[in-house]
């Protein structure tokens, strides 16, 4: 099915999925184990020119949104989630400058991120600081022309391996949430270092670190919007970061699903394959029939966003919710599927269970998002009896 695709997205789709069958399937059982960081595959999007898929024409991007984004990072999660989270990340750096930054910030950071010379990361997490992001304790000071960054971000997606970070410190604590800020900062920035790469259950391919701000000078125009504007940028951001979140877990539930189907048919047992037996017909089809209604959802989620509408916080937030918990579904299934083969580093379902827990955690876990799509009931019927 083209699921309405433009013939600018389904090019898009069938050259993502024979970068992701080509290149990225014959090394991510290797990334997975070594925990390397993807380098190759990294020049291979910049080559393809799909880098800057998300990012306006104007500096140097393919002028797509989300919905474009959503394809890639779907097709090349269907492989390797952890690879592809190395393009959806850099798309979660990138959205505070795309949607608050000057014209002098876009062009001083986009086109690189469109070219592909530069990847991006998001500071937001902290130790103390995960669902509770007021929890933020990395502080900004104005010192002159510059601002001075002191503190710890943690667990951060692309850390140490991305050139631009956008990062979320507080400029004045007496004003509580309204008194954090965005910052753009630059991996050369005196005083910016970086902590221990993680060693991750799952999503090995993609960098986790820490970020370290010791006295960082930073110059003050890479003050992004106005102080006091922190909160906004980081909510914002995840708004449309989000179905980013859900495509990645709408690939891995997708590749799982084509494993066990894959599997089924080839596996005998009592003299036939054992996708003849009615007991795995019904798991497969209540697979295909999650994995349909998570693309379904992402797809329109992306799409409701890329129209420019206000309000997105709740289709976002069901996007997410909805597609991660099929992912983890979908995946356990497969493994089943697979029975004992499924156990085995040999066969891929095994990763794509792992990778898939994540996707219910990162970028606020799903019990955040069941709280962000009922307070955006409730407030739509208050509005409502006005």
């Amino acid at each position: 099915m083209e699921y309405g695709f433009s013939e600018t997205q389904v090019m898009i789709r069938d050259l993502c999925r024979k970068i992701a069958e080509e290149k990225i399937k014959p090394i991510r059982a290797h990334y997975d184990e070594s925990n390397e960081f993807p380098r190759e595959i990294i020049k291979v999007f910049a080559d393809a020119d799909l880098s800057g898929l998300y990012i306006e024409e104007a500096y140097g991007g393919m002028g797509g949104g989300v919905m474009d984004l959503s394809i890639a990072v779907e097709e090349f999660s269907k492989a390797c989630s952890g690879i592809a989270l190395s393009l959806a990340a850099t798309a979660l750096g990138t959205f505070p400058i795309i949607l608050f930054g000057t014209p002098e910030q876009k062009q001083q950071y986009l086109p690189r991120i469109a070219k592909g010379q530069a990847m991006a990361a998001f500071g937001l997490t902290e130790a103390g600081a995960g669902s509770d992001a007021s929890g933020i304790q990395t502080t900004a000071v104005l010192d002159g022309d510059h601002y001075v960054l002191n503190g710890t971000k943690q667990w951060i997606t692309n850390g140490g391996e991305a050139d631009i970070y956008t990062v979320i410190a507080i400029t004045n604590r007496s004003k509580g949430p309204r008194g954090a800020s965005a910052f753009i900062v630059e991996k050369d920035a005196p005083g910016f270092t970086f902590g221990k790469k993680e060693n991750k259950m799952g999503i090995r391919a993609s960098a986790t670190r820490e970020l370290v701000f010791q006295d960082c000078r930073i110059p003050k125009a890479n003050l992004l919007s106005k102080e006091g504007m922190g909160f906004i940028v980081a909510m914002k951001t995840l708004d449309q970061s989000r179905p980013g979140v859900a495509a990645q877990a709408l690939g891995i539930a997708a590749g799982a699903l084509e494993e066990a189907v894959r599997y089924s048919r080839e596996r005998r047992q009592f003299g036939k394959p054992i996708a003849a037996f009615q007991g795995l017909q019904f798991m497969l089809a209540d697979m295909a029939t999650q994995v349909e209604a998570a693309r379904t959802l992402v797809y329109a989620a992306a799409r409701y966003i890329d129209s420019g509408a206000k309000e997105v916080s709740k289709i976002s937030a069901m996007a997410k919710l909805f597609a991660s918990d099929t992912a983890m579904r979908v995946t356990t299934d497969a493994v089943q599927v697979l029975g004992g083969y499924g156990y085995m580093k040999e066969y891929p379902v095994e990763k794509m269970m792992r990778d898939a827990k994540i996707t219910q955690i990162y970028e606020g876990t799903n019990q955040i998002q069941r709280e962000v799509i009922a307070l955006a009931l409730i407030k739509e019927a208050a509005s409502q009896k006005k």
